[in-house]
């Protein structure tokens, strides 16, 4: 691991990475090599989590070209000199932002979304020319080895190489000098990645997870089709979403048919392995922790498993509280918990007593509870009206708060994440004011104060 970073370094130090045409040159060889082999990652998703090739473009594929697209659009904008204002302090002068590339850096990838989660991020980190070091999650195994098998004939090592492994390789990794480290996961795991990236001094992005609420409003009138998005959202992957709804709060006065059109919407859409619009759960493990989140005395709908197919049932679970184990930590699964409120406002303070999540979300036409929910609630992003589909826009960031992250990144904000902005003062010769210089007066000081106010 020590040597390989360091070929890295050594690449990154001769500057081959940074020139504008290599990075866009390299961003059209990572399309080219992806369009090349989307068959091979087509049946390796499925393989690792009978996910259909509908679902995989849409929800993996799609958003990585969307993001070389973009980079490859916006380079000269985002990598331009950026003049901004000298004050009269400095005068004369003028002042620019020179962004560079931070380094080497390091791409820890998730198993839920195992092509997007990774490569959106380097596709970020190469856009700002730095050299790429990607670990994708082991759990997807066949999706892991079809992605080192592709960036390995595709770039050289010492500028995009791709680590396999488990814990102890990403232990070793985390051991070595990064000049950026990205991670997404848990927010257990997060916190080792932040400690290790400490003892360097490492800037980190971490996506993490967390709670994401919904709230179904007394005044959402379009309930029929706000049920049909967060149904879509919420067992999307087979709730393996990040930001997918995590539970629902509903005003009484909608509760009993919201879960019935729950019920219907469910039952339309046939949602299932073998209609290629559902996912396996990744392992034993994780399904394990699922079925025991469900309280048969809760179900509404669903509930049905089958450890050997590691399917659970997209499963509605009503009269829930607060309390329940089910609301103790992020499901990740397809499980939707349900819970009835009767004041907007206390609904609202019951959800800032949790960690902050990662998204939120609220169905209503009235603005006024719109703006309250979004603004009151601390959360990495979200919307009014949908669920999910916000990190389908590139000029969106994504990312979360507190414990659901620390960073953004897609779109000029994953360019931003992988630089540096120097800020650059560069001074005129033909005028040099005496005011700063030794020996100090009064005068001098009264003239200083005036020039600081403009």
């Amino acid at each position: 691991m020590h040597q390989l970073v360091q070929r890295q370094r050594e690449y990154f130090n001769t500057g081959a990475s940074v020139p504008k045409q290599f990075r866009i040159q390299q961003l059209k060889k990572l399309r080219s090599a992806l369009k090349e082999n989307e068959a091979a990652l087509f049946e390796a998703i499925y393989s690792d989590f009978k996910k259909s090739q509908f679902d995989t473009y849409v929800t993996e594929l799609a958003l990585v070209y969307q993001d070389i697209d973009e980079a490859i659009r916006k380079m000269d904008n985002w990598t331009r000199k950026q003049r901004v204002r000298t004050n009269l302090v400095n005068f004369p002068a003028r002042s620019y932002i020179l962004p560079e590339p931070l380094g080497v850096s390091l791409i820890i990838g998730a198993w839920n979304y195992p092509i997007q989660l990774s490569l959106a991020p380097a596709v970020a980190a190469m856009a700002a020319g730095c050299t790429v070091v990607m670990k994708p999650s082991e759990m997807p195994a066949h999706t892991s080895t079809v992605l080192a098998k592709i960036i390995g004939e595709t770039f050289p090592a010492e500028y995009f190489t791709v680590v396999e492994g488990g814990v102890p390789e990403t232990t070793e990794l985390l051991n070595q000098r990064f000049d950026k480290i990205f991670f997404t996961g848990s927010t257990h795991v997060g916190k080792i990645v932040y400690k290790a990236a400490a003892k360097h001094l490492t800037p980190v992005t971490l996506e993490l997870g967390g709670k994401s609420p919904v709230f179904v409003t007394e005044n959402c009138s379009s309930l029929k089709l706000a049920v049909q998005r967060i149904i879509w959202g919420a067992f999307l992957n087979a709730g393996q979403t990040c930001n997918s709804p995590d539970y629902i709060l509903v005003h009484r006065s909608k509760e009993v048919k919201f879960l019935e059109l729950c019920k219907k919407e469910i039952a339309k859409r046939q949602i299932a392995v073998e209609h290629g619009n559902y996912s396996q759960i990744i392992d034993e493990r994780n399904f394990d922790r699922l079925a025991a989140l469900i309280d048969p005395d809760k179900v509404y709908c669903g509930g049905g498993t089958d450890r050997e197919q590691r399917i659970i049932e997209p499963t509605i679970l009503q009269q829930v509280s607060f309390d329940d184990e089910v609301m103790q930590d992020e499901i990740f699964g397809p499980i939707l918990p349900v819970i009835v409120y009767d004041d907007l406002d206390d609904a609202i303070n019951s959800v800032r007593k949790l960690p902050k999540p990662l998204s939120c979300y609220i169905f209503s036409n009235n603005s006024n509870e719109k703006k309250k929910v979004l603004e009151r609630i601390s959360f990495g992003g979200g919307g009014a009206n949908d669920v999910v589909s916000y990190i389908a826009n590139p000029h969106l960031p994504f990312g979360g708060v507190g414990n659901s992250g620390i960073g953004k990144y897609h779109g000029e904000a994953g360019f931003q994440a992988f630089s540096n902005y120097k800020g650059i003062l560069e001074k005129g010769n033909w005028l040099e004011l005496p005011l700063k210089y030794y020996p100090y007066s009064k005068t001098k000081l009264w003239w200083i104060k005036q020039f600081f106010k403009f």
